[in-house]
């Protein structure tokens, strides 16, 4: 959520930085000043009656109880505590008029990212070479399923299309996968969380995931949701807390599945793990100080775009532009993986700065070495998803026999080097 003081003193500023991803007519910052200025008229004609109404007391002890004076003063108290009722609510009425305006409008994006949608990504810089093949290559599918790693039939049977079920080597591989980037965390010092997988409607809130898209998640009979990314529980562990400054930065990590319905509504050729409502995902998590923050995201993207390099695929780094980042993102990075089969980059990692936008939103604070009690900034990033990257891994390092080479770093988990037709 947006600082309303910032809008209110720099609406020029906060309107222009905006539009880099909202169009005009989706936009109304004056409507949002309006609606500050009334809650702060009736919030000073509450706080008068209020005093109005304390200085009753001061009034009545000077009177001789049971007087007509007295009885007077009892009746007039009584229709100024109804005026101080309702002046209660208006305030209250007028500041959730305020908080539905607010709670919809996304993060300022950072000065150097770059307006408009996806078509203005910019890609930063390329690593590796894409691999190149003497033999007509197969899609991920035909060779998870030719060496019995993959298994879409069973799997739709049983949940419905846009699943997957691994087996065999395939399960294992896909663990090995998990366990390579837990591994890896821990050694960086991150601390390992297992988060709750049904979380309430405020920690969706918090996470700024709601209620703009409360449409995406899946919601269960008891009003609670399942975690669409451990991001969101993650930016809800201090919820209302007060943290010191001196544990700053915080640094965690999470692996859970993730459960989404946006699958199949993208590209008519996306099939298998491109897109799925379930998959898995090893969530980096950071609650900084404001001037750690630039620090934290080069941090966590050096780590995800080290665990790719880790598994030897090819792929790339991109600038996301205003428009292509998360509501709640100042700045994003996306770490792309080539996919040989389609000829396209695919992202595996988000890598986010939300500057204090959740922070707002969940009231997670800081005191500061001079007392003073300031918003955290939080960052997220994907560490890493691991459904695309098995696409990456069984079409980048397939042999021309079906037979499938295993990343080297991941070699010593499995105890082997190659999977093969039994």
């Amino acid at each position: 959520m947006l600082d309303i003081k910032r809008i209110v003193e720099n609406k020029k500023e906060v309107e222009q930085a905006l539009l880099k991803r909202m169009k005009k007519d989706d936009l109304d910052l004056d409507e949002i000043i309006e609606k500050y200025k009334e809650k702060k008229e009736k919030q000073q004609e509450y706080e008068t009656l209020r005093a109005k109404q304390k200085g009753f007391n001061e009034k009545m002890a000077k009177v001789e109880k049971g007087s007509k004076e007295f009885k007077e003063l009892i009746e007039d108290l009584k229709d100024l505590s109804g005026k101080v009722k309702e002046a209660e609510e208006e305030v209250r009425e007028a500041d959730e008029e305020l908080q539905e305006k607010l709670e919809v409008l996304p993060n300022i994006p950072d000065d150097d990212v770059v307006g408009g949608g996806k078509e203005n990504n910019r890609v930063l810089r390329e690593i590796g070479e894409k691999p190149i093949f003497d033999f007509k290559i197969k899609d991920h599918l035909e060779v998870g399923e030719g060496l019995g790693m993959i298994d879409m039939d069973r799997a739709t049977k049983i949940a419905g299309s846009n699943n997957v079920m691994y087996r065999g080597i395939g399960a294992q591989l896909e663990w090995a996968l998990i366990n390579y980037f837990i591994g890896e965390h821990i050694k960086d010092g991150y601390q390992m969380i297992m988060p709750p997988h049904l979380l309430t409607e405020q920690s969706g809130y918090t996470a700024g995931q709601l209620p703009k898209f409360k449409e995406d998640v899946y919601w269960v009979s008891d009003g609670n949701m399942l975690l669409p990314t451990a991001e969101t529980a993650l930016a809800n562990l201090f919820r209302d807390e007060l943290l010191e400054e001196e544990k700053l930065p915080i640094k965690l990590f999470a692996y859970t599945p993730c459960y989404r319905r946006e699958a199949g509504g993208y590209r008519t050729n996306e099939r298998g793990l491109l897109r799925m409502h379930q998959f898995n995902k090893v969530e980096m998590f950071q609650y900084t100080t404001p001037e750690q923050s630039e620090a934290a995201l080069e941090e966590l993207l050096n780590k995800a775009t080290r665990l790719v390099e880790g598994l030897g695929l090819h792929y790339r780094v991109t600038q996301l532009a205003a428009d292509d980042c998360a509501a709640g993102a100042a700045k994003t990075y996306d770490v792309e993986v080539w996919m040989p089969f389609l000829e396209t980059y695919y992202e595996v990692s988000s890598i986010s700065n939300v500057r204090d936008y959740q922070a707002r939103r969940g009231n997670i604070k800081y005191k500061t070495g001079e007392g003073e009690n300031k918003y955290v900034h939080m960052l997220n990033a994907s560490g890493l998803a691991t459904s695309r990257l098995m696409v990456a891994i069984l079409e980048t390092f397939q042999n021309k026999d079906g037979s499938l080479n295993i990343p080297e770093v991941l070699q010593p988990i499995l105890g082997r080097k190659i999977i093969k037709n039994k």
